[in-house]
C-alpha cells in the first residue's frame, strides 16, 4: 500500500512540475533574438533595424517614429535671389519684410496653408556676407491655442560641415522670424486643429553668395 502511495505522489509531483514548466515556457517571449544594432541593407544576414532616409539625411538612419500620419506638419522655406528682401524693396521697411509680417500677424488664419504663408512672410534670411550657400537649418516646435509657441524651437538639423558661427547666424535669423511672427491669430477651428501638433520648418538658402566674403 505504501508503494502505491509513493507512486501516486511521484506521478503527481511530475505532473505539477510539467505544468509549471509549460506555464513558464508559455510566458516567455517567442522572439529571443538579440536586439539589432545596425540598419538593414540588402546584404544583411543578421537581425537589423529597418531604415529609411529622407530629405534631411544622406545616409542610413534609424526611423524616428513621431506622431501618426497626418498629425504633424512640415514646411520648407527656400531663400533665392528672387525672394531676397534686399532685391525686393517692397518687402518692407529697410528690407526687413516688416510689412508682410505685420499683415501675416494681423490676419486670422483659417487653414494650414494660410499658416504656412504667414510663416514664410516672416522669414528674412541672413545678410549674404555672413550667409552660406546651400545651408539647411530645421527646427521643430508647436503652437498653443492662442498662437504663441509652447516652448522655444528645437533644432533638429543643420548642414554638416557648417561652422558654429554660421549655425549661430541662422539660429538668430530663425529666432528673429518667429519673434516677428508670433503669436499668430488662429480661428477657433484652426486653433483646435493645430494646438500641440509638432511643426517642422526647414530653411534652405539657395541664394548666390560670394564665398570670398561670406562665412566659411
Amino acid at each position: 500500500m505504501r508503494s502505491l502511495h509513493d507512486a501516486v505522489v511521484i506521478v503527481g509531483a511530475i505532473g505539477v512540475s510539467a505544468l509549471a514548466a509549460t506555464g513558464h515556457a508559455a510566458a516567455q517571449p517567442l522572439n529571443k533574438l538579440p536586439p539589432a544594432r545596425a540598419p538593414c541593407t540588402v546584404l544583411s544576414g543578421r537581425p537589423c533595424h529597418p531604415s529609411f532616409c529622407d530629405v534631411f539625411h544622406r545616409g542610413p538612419c534609424f526611423p524616428d517614429y513621431g506622431p501618426a500620419i497626418g498629425t504633424d506638419f512640415r514646411l520648407t522655406i527656400v531663400s533665392t535671389d528672387d525672394s531676397d528682401p534686399v532685391n525686393n524693396p517692397d518687402g518692407g521697411e529697410g528690407g526687413n519684410n516688416g510689412g508682410a509680417a505685420d499683415k501675416a500677424e494681423a490676419k486670422t488664419l483659417e487653414s494650414v496653408g494660410e499658416m504656412y504663408a504667414a510663416l514664410r512672410a516672416c522669414w528674412v534670411p541672413p545678410p549674404k556676407e555672413v550667409a552660406r550657400h546651400g545651408m539647411e537649418y530645421t527646427i521643430r516646435f508647436a503652437f498653443k491655442r492662442d498662437g504663441a509657441m509652447m516652448a522655444p524651437p528645437f533644432v533638429t538639423y543643420s548642414s554638416r560641415g557648417a561652422p558654429i558661427e554660421t549655425r549661430n547666424v541662422y539660429r538668430d535669423a530663425v529666432n528673429a522670424a518667429l519673434d516677428r511672427c508670433t503669436p499668430l491669430h488662429f480661428s477657433d477651428d484652426m486653433a483646435e486643429a493645430i494646438v500641440g501638433h509638432p511643426i517642422a520648418v526647414r530653411f534652405v538658402d539657395e541664394r548666390s553668395i560670394d564665398t570670398a566674403k561670406s562665412v566659411q
